[in-house]
């Protein structure tokens, strides 16, 4: 049987961790929760949750995060990986449909997307400006061209996920994600999605830190 490792980066996320640990544990083998060096009970709630729980001693990013919990997840013998955003914004019941790609060997990377069949409440700012920004951003510099450019929420074999290293700490790492999946070769499929919006960076100035950040991770590769 495959052993499908979630991985749950959180920095400041006791509100939700909790939650999303429970409602995630029926669809995986075993949660790796990353704590980035959160201020608040995010690291104490989940290592009261009975899963494996990782600590940086400083702050260094969701990308920097990301990479931690894959090298435990390879480490430990994952066959698949899934990374999954610890604020509640995804549905942990669609796990299932994120690995199906990879459980059938139609792919060797599955991304979520917000854009498919399914819909999402995207905040306007997100869906008319950011987004189309973009996924502008990751054509013109990178080559790629997919309906959502941003998606947290993804699955990779760990042949796949071995071959690709994060180096963008923050939110470039997701630009970078995509270059290096596209220049392995990897087979890849987008599926649909549902995103629960919070209020948490939805305003302008999130928008144009994530904008300038793609632009300063698409140059800097």
């Amino acid at each position: 049987m495959d052993k499908i490792f979630c991985i749950i980066p959180a920095y400041n996320e006791e509100k939700t961790i909790g939650e999303v640990i429970r409602r995630a544990k029926p669809s995986v083998s075993e949660i790796v929760v990353v704590d980035d060096c959160s201020f608040d009970r995010t690291f104490e709630i989940a290592r009261g949750e009975g899963v494996s729980v990782l600590r940086h001693i400083i702050n260094r990013g969701q990308g920097a995060a990301l990479q931690t919990g894959i090298d435990y997840a390879l480490e430990n013998g994952a066959d698949i990986l899934v990374h999954f955003d610890a604020d509640g914004q995804f549905k942990p019941e669609e796990i299932s449909e994120i690995i199906a790609p990879i459980l059938a060997g139609e792919a060797e990377v599955v991304l979520g997307s917000r854009f498919l069949e399914k819909k999402s409440e995207i905040p306007k700012l997100k869906k008319h400006i950011i987004m189309p920004v973009a996924r502008l951003v990751n054509e013109i510099f990178l080559g790629i061209s997919l309906t959502d450019p941003q998606s947290g929420f993804r699955a990779f074999t760990s042949s796949a996920a071995g071959k690709i290293r994060i180096e963008q700490d923050r939110m470039a790492h997701c630009s970078e994600i995509l270059s290096k999946i596209f220049e392995k070769k990897l087979r890849v499929k987008e599926v649909p999605i549902s995103v629960i919006y919070h209020d948490f960076g939805q305003k302008l100035g999130g928008g144009i830190k994530i904008i300038k950040e793609l632009f300063i991770g698409s140059l800097i590769k």
